[in-house]
């Protein structure tokens, strides 16, 4: 793993690091006030860059949880 970097403001705190693995680099996204992480490859990460400021809004609005469910927990 490469160095950590923290990105912060007065509502989130986020720390980024990339991660070398078998199949190329990853981002490793991790908040440390929830705990959670995710692990973005390039084209995951890419298509952040194609969303708009109403996609965007629409994540940061539903805090708690994805935007969209995982398809075995819409039955």
């Amino acid at each position: 793993m490469s160095e950590t970097i923290t990105v912060a403001n007065e509502f989130a705190e986020v720390t980024v690091r990339r991660m070398d693995t078998r199949n190329g680099s990853r981002l490793l996204i991790s908040s440390p006030r929830t705990g959670r992480s995710i692990s973005l490859d390039a084209l995951e990460v890419e298509a952040l860059t194609r969303q708009n400021t109403r996609t965007l809004t629409a994540m940061v609005a539903n805090s708690q949880g994805p935007l969209l469910p995982d398809e075995d927990d819409t039955a």
